[in-house]
């Protein structure tokens, strides 16, 4: 009998690009890069959000150094600071007539215990609200853009995460790796409530999610003692025989942005054992994943944090 197994998605099923402007925050390096470049290879006009201004000029450089049929650009957002995301997203809103693709990739994991600029634990600041804040900002001009995409980046990690409401911002208790895992499925619970808010709207912007499964990037780099060691040690055994490259961990995000088939409320993941690697395929997530009264509350609490609410 014939296999009824969907052919590879590679770089190659990307197709033309010409005359969408696509924004990635954290596009400076790992899975945000490589998708700048490949959107960029073919045609986008692509958006860098990113904090450090130098490293993502040597970004852009590498990408130029491709010789792309599209064009790029740098857009200075620091996700750790509302007041920044709300600048950016002005600045953004003003120099262009419209958005296709908005891709909340940037992103820390196991960090020890820091604070936001508006005092929120790091990691559910940077990974969730500041995306969530991003995306409310510039979420009339996606719908003004057609059928547009919001694709928001998540991980294996929100399968162990649970959003724990009665100490969201871990002042009680802190753990590097819970703290992690909840702003991972919270990233999913976010784009379950979004499509749900746009289905209502019955607008033509889709909400979407994507995971690049074990990819060699920089992320994880940042804990300290005991945790730090521990990692550095054991990365390049795990860089060899678990992760693939972050161009190929890159392709989940890629699919989920510019595939046609693609339906609101998708997940794509590597196809390969545990989705560790592998080509772009659509995948499960957990039951906490798709909890609708926890999507909504969560919703409700991201908009009084961070004082931005979406006009759908």
């Amino acid at each position: 009998m014939a296999s009824t197994r969907e052919p590879n998605w590679t770089e190659d099923d990307i197709g033309d690009q010409t005359g969408r402007t696509i924004l990635i925050t954290g596009a400076n390096s790992g899975i945000g890069y490589e998708a700048a470049r490949a959107l960029a290879q073919h045609g986008a006009h692509v958006v860098l959000g990113c904090r450090s201004r130098g490293k993502a000029e040597d970004a852009v450089a590498r990408i130029d150094a491709t010789n792309p049929a599209g064009s790029t650009e740098i857009l200075e957002m620091d996700l750790a600071d509302l007041d920044s995301v709300a600048d950016a997203a002005s600045r953004f809103a003003s120099e262009h007539e419209r958005l296709d693709v908005l891709v909340d990739n940037a992103g820390l994991m196991a960090t020890p215990k820091q604070q936001t600029a508006q005092g929120f634990e790091m990691q559910f600041g940077v990974n969730h609200l500041g995306h969530f804040a991003l995306t409310g900002h510039l979420i009339e001009m996606l719908m003004a853009s057609g059928p547009a995409r919001v694709v928001s980046i998540s991980s294996q990690g929100h399968r162990p995460g649970k959003i724990n409401f009665d100490d969201i911002n871990s002042e009680k208790k802190y753990s590097p790796w819970p703290a992690y895992f909840q702003s991972k499925l919270a990233n999913l619970l976010f784009t379950r409530e979004l499509q749900r808010r746009l289905t209502l709207a019955e607008s033509e912007v889709i909400a979407v999610a994507a995971h690049p499964g074990a990819s060699s990037t920089n992320l994880g780099h940042e804990p300290s003692g005991v945790l730090s060691s521990m990692m550095q040690r054991t990365r390049p055994i795990f860089d060899r025989f678990v992760s693939q490259s972050a161009a190929m961990g890159a392709l989940p995000t890629l699919r989920a942005s510019v595939d046609a088939s693609v339906d609101g409320g998708d997940y794509f993941g590597p196809d390969g054992f545990g989705e560790q690697r592998g080509h772009p395929v659509k995948v499960d997530s957990s039951s906490r994943a798709k909890d609708d009264a926890a999507a909504a509350r969560l919703w409700e609490l991201s908009e009084q944090l961070t004082e931005v609410t979406f006009p759908i």
